[in-house]
């Protein structure tokens, strides 16, 4: 079984660069700054970043760009976050997001919205 990351920087890549301190389900992490959530999770060696709402399957990112939301998790308390098109910032609160995404209810403002007749 493989024990390294499967996701690493290119060697010709690889510089002296800072890091920044985040925690991923209250595991800490030291990541290179400047680069993505979900970058910066595969790099780290974590391959489940959510649960499917039926199966409770595993999932990780797919596409890296925003299209698929298989990265979804959450960052410092707010759900639903998109982990390949967030850039890791030092402090950083992840956790995986389980189950269905928590839609975000926002009662419609009744008074503020124009009637056309």
């Amino acid at each position: 079984m493989r024990t390294d990351p499967l996701f690493q920087p290119v060697s010709s890549e690889a510089r002296a660069t800072r890091t920044v301190s985040l925690t991923f389900n209250d595991q800490p992490l030291n990541v290179p700054a400047g680069i993505s959530v979900a970058a910066a999770l595969l790099m780290s060696g974590i391959n489940r970043f959510r649960a499917t709402p039926v199966s409770e399957s595993p999932r990780a990112p797919y596409c890296m760009m925003g299209v698929c939301f298989e990265c979804l998790v959450e960052i410092d308390g707010v759900p639903n976050r998109q982990g390949c098109l967030i850039e890791v910032a030092d402090g950083m609160r992840i956790r995986s997001q389980e189950g269905a995404r928590d839609l975000i209810y926002q009662p419609l403002d009744v008074q503020a919205v124009e009637v056309q007749s």
